[in-house]
């Protein structure tokens, strides 16, 4: 199985990618912990079914310590007890922002509130540009049909 348009050899999405890559690495930069921003991916990627990164995504929290418990268990965060409050709060706007065309009316204001509780404005506007480019990149693998088993930690970085 190959992709459908070879991204990565097209000069067009050279370009195109080059600003996602940009604003990828503004976010790793930023204060919205490592840890809830590989669960934010994967999360987003468990209901977008990007098998491309949720490959790439348990991989690099993997290399970078976090468990197999946890990432077991994001799909069913809610059930988990392996979450602390900021984590919870935080996947649970990944699903409330990935999830925009289930529900009339966007994010409802008390999930942003319980987000807004745990994380300072800059970390949210982290977390909410990462949601907004994981769906990007998850919508993009699905419809170009990338594979997924073969990434590597840190390929991309």
């Amino acid at each position: 199985m190959g992709p459908r348009l070879n991204i990565f050899g097209n000069a067009t999405a050279g370009k195109l990618m080059k600003h996602f890559i940009a604003a990828g690495t503004a976010i790793k930069g930023s204060t919205l912990p490592a840890a809830t921003q590989e669960l934010v991916a994967l999360r987003a990627s468990q209901i977008n079914g990007c098998g491309m990164c949720i490959d790439m995504h348990t991989k690099d929290a993997t290399a970078a310590g976090e468990t197999a418990v946890r990432l077991h268990l994001v799909a069913a965060w809610r059930e988990a007890t392996v979450f602390t409050e900021a984590e919870r709060a935080a996947l649970e706007l990944t699903e409330q922002g990935t999830r925009i065309a289930d529900g009339a009316g966007g994010v409802p204001d008390e999930v942003w509130e319980k987000a807004a509780k745990h994380y300072d404005e800059d970390q949210l506007v982290a977390l909410v540009v990462l949601i907004s480019m994981m769906n990007t990149f998850n919508r993009m693998n699905v419809m170009l049909q990338m594979p997924a088993g073969d990434y590597q930690p840190g390929q991309f970085h």
